[in-house]
């Protein structure tokens, strides 16, 4: 057990738990917990591109950056993206290059390089301290348009095959996926995503599709197959179908192969336009497919533990409606819920937003907000908050300086719990004397400082004396809840132990950073 006792720091450096912020009928839109991940798909109907009019004004772009600005996912999902010729502005798809500068553009601003005027609007016109600094652009494309994913955390391969994004898969026919081929006619792009692991005990990996449109059975048949595919890579590639190892029957054509399966705590989230309303016309088509693959219900479904994955059945916040588009449900999230727990599914509209209820960036829109979303796309964008496997125990920043003690161990320092703003922490000490008297220091900032042999770090000190290891030499104290970070806090033990030099031993120094 360990020995609790009051609060490592005083108020001098205790910041106040940061505030719920999802209460739209007071305008605030934001997560409820900011370790929440919000994953928002959006078809943007050609409003994306090279040659679209960057000025502010009340037109598609600016109205893209204004939403994006209020909602602040932290995965944005995209489909319809480069279409020049659809935005009546030019001709033919961007290439890869151009829609990366593009999405570039959008968040940031800058120079047009299209235009050759500065951009005049774009997201951080509107929330400055947001961004979304790492973009992938789709190579596939159906020769007018393609799918791109932004994240606030960087790509990073996750299953060993040297890849962090990829635009399509290619994969042979195998059990109930008849056909070979990959993600449809505009691919499936996916997007290895590597959280903070101060934060997230695992990862994340999210797919965008965009499935052929249509009303007609060739049509239908085309996004059915589709969709048993990318069952099958999630359930195969990702999960490995029960196996333990990737791709288990050869049947996906990863080049290099994937050495690993995905750590358990990696979530996998497939979103995008699946261009049927499953909801109403009774058929089973690709969103069942993508959660069930053959069995709705069954063993063979595409969550990590071989049960369904669940999908969003988002509404309108004010009105309930479940469309996405006119009158149908074509916009779509699913996520493996035995991993990542739904907080909510919204879909948004500014139009059905009552006056005073509107995010504050909408509010700067150039012209009424409720024009925000028409002018975006004729698509609403879907939005869901998941709750994601937090971190345990990990070492922060070690930066050493210990001292040995009795049997010349040296106590170990240790931080335990996601290092966000809004979420206390549970300070660790191990491996020192049993029953020993403990001081703890912190401090904002570090200096050397001799002391009893070795170094203490933390400066200015703030001292909590009082404290005693448990019979197995471990302590723990509850501290700090950030409020708006970033903020980082130093933090070292002294022991009473006879045995170490000057009869007091020092653990390591950690650097604690909390995010903001």
């Amino acid at each position: 057990m360990f020995t609790s006792a009051a609060a490592l720091l005083a108020a001098a450096v205790l910041l106040p738990t940061a505030r719920a912020q999802w209460d739209p009928q007071a305008a605030q839109w934001g997560k409820s917990d900011p370790a929440d991940v919000r994953i928002m798909t959006w078809n943007v109907h050609d409003g994306l591109c090279s040659t679209s009019a960057k000025s502010e004004g009340a037109n598609d772009w600016t109205a893209l950056a204004c939403t994006i600005a209020a909602l602040q996912p932290d995965v944005l999902v995209l489909q319809e993206c480069g279409d020049n010729a659809g935005h009546g502005t030019g001709t033919g798809v961007d290439t890869v290059a151009d829609l990366a500068t593009t999405l570039g553009l959008l968040v940031h601003g800058g120079f047009d390089p299209f235009h050759g005027v500065p951009v005049g609007a774009c997201v951080q016109t509107y929330a400055p301290g947001f961004d979304l600094p790492f973009a992938f652009a789709s190579f596939s494309t159906d020769g007018f348009n393609r799918n791109a994913i932004l994240s606030r955390w960087p790509f990073a391969d996750l299953n060993g095959d040297g890849k962090a994004t990829l635009s399509d898969f290619s994969m042979l026919p195998d059990k109930w996926v008849a056909t070979a081929g990959g993600g449809g006619i505009r691919g499936y792009a996916l997007a290895e995503i590597d959280l903070p692991d101060a934060l997230y005990a695992g990862d994340l990996v999210v797919g965008d599709s965009h499935l052929k449109a249509g009303s007609g059975q060739d049509d239908h048949l085309a996004r059915v197959m589709a969709a048993q595919r990318i069952a099958y890579v999630i359930d195969h590639l990702f999960n490995g179908a029960g196996s333990g190892v990737p791709d288990p029957d050869d049947v996906i054509q990863d080049t290099p192969p994937a050495t690993s399966l995905l750590a358990p705590a990696t979530a996998v989230v497939s979103a995008g336009d699946w261009n049927e309303n499953e909801d109403t016309d009774g058929t089973k088509g690709p969103a069942e497919w993508i959660i069930a693959a053959e069995i709705l219900g069954g063993t063979d479904g595409t969550d990590r533990d071989g049960s369904d994955m669940a999908r969003d059945e988002a509404t309108d916040w004010f009105t309930g409606n479940p469309s996405s588009l006119g009158g149908t449900k074509y916009d779509y999230l699913a996520w493996q819920d035995s991993i990542a727990t739904l907080r909510r599914a919204v879909i948004f509209n500014s139009q059905t937003i009552p006056i005073g209820s509107q995010p504050v960036e909408l509010s700067a829109f150039p012209g009424s907000y409720t024009q925000v979303s028409g002018l975006a796309s004729d698509h609403r964008p879907v939005f869901v908050d998941l709750e994601l496997p937090l971190a345990g125990c990990h070492d922060g920043r070690d930066l050493g300086f210990g001292t040995p003690g009795t049997g010349g161990h040296v106590p170990h320092a240790m931080v335990c719990g996601p290092l966000i703003s809004g979420h206390l922490v549970t300070f660790m000490l191990q491996d020192a004397l049993p029953q020993a008297a403990v001081v703890a220091v912190a401090g904002l900032g570090s200096v050397s400082a001799p002391y009893a042999g070795g170094t203490l770090l933390p400066a200015p000190r703030l001292v909590v004396a009082g404290l005693v290891t448990d019979r197995d030499g471990a302590l723990a104290l509850r501290g700090v809840a950030g409020d708006g970070g970033p903020m980082d806090l130093y933090v070292q033990w002294i022991v009473q132990d006879p045995a170490a030099v000057s009869g007091k031993a020092l653990s390591n120094a950690l650097r604690v950073s909390w995010m903001p």
